[in-house]
């Protein structure tokens, strides 16, 4: 049985088998704590029996007007429990709280060119690629920035792809 609880402290000790995905990005600690301070309600994780940490979520909302929105930092699902829906679960209660309590406009992610599985996934979720970022991974591969309208988005705008790449410094947010 899986359960989907909010991230704790304690978890932080207990997730790094999930982060050993060469296509995960892995951040230092106090980037972890940074999020779980600032944006509880966008970290969850999937847990399995004997209390084994599946995978997990962990974003934020940001933006003004009508660039309010929801973030996926990083979502993974440890590769013993992929093909169950564990990431669409926890995209969808991500793109649920950007949505009826935060009332954001969108959610976006960016995900590496090359990581093709990922992209197939979010394209199946309603995700549209709105803008190549060049050498956005470390300098050196490019990143898709990709977007999902949500309610408050009734025209749907803010999936309409840019006709060009953009580069990491002309990125809107952090």
């Amino acid at each position: 049985m899986t359960t989907i609880r909010r991230f704790c402290c304690n978890d932080l000790l207990r997730f790094t088998s999930v982060n050993l995905d060469h296509l995960t990005e892995t951040f230092n600690m106090s980037f972890y704590m940074t999020y779980l301070a600032r944006w509880p309600d966008y970290f969850h994780v999937a847990e399995g029996t004997g209390n084994r940490i599946m995978g997990y979520i962990m974003g934020k909302v940001e933006g003004q007007g009508e660039s309010w929105h929801g973030h996926v930092t990083a979502v993974t699902v440890s590769p013993e429990y992929r093909r169950q829906q564990l990431a669409k679960k926890l995209m969808n209660l991500l793109e649920d709280i950007s949505d009826k309590i935060d009332k954001a406009y969108f959610v976006d992610l960016f995900v590496r060119a090359s990581n093709t599985p990922a992209i197939k996934m979010y394209k199946k979720l309603g995700y549209v690629i709105y803008r190549r970022v060049l050498r956005y991974y470390s300098g050196e591969e490019d990143g898709l920035d990709m977007r999902k309208a949500l309610s408050r988005d009734v025209e749907k705008k803010s999936m309409i792809p840019l006709k060009r790449p953009v580069t990491p410094d002309e990125l809107e947010y952090d």
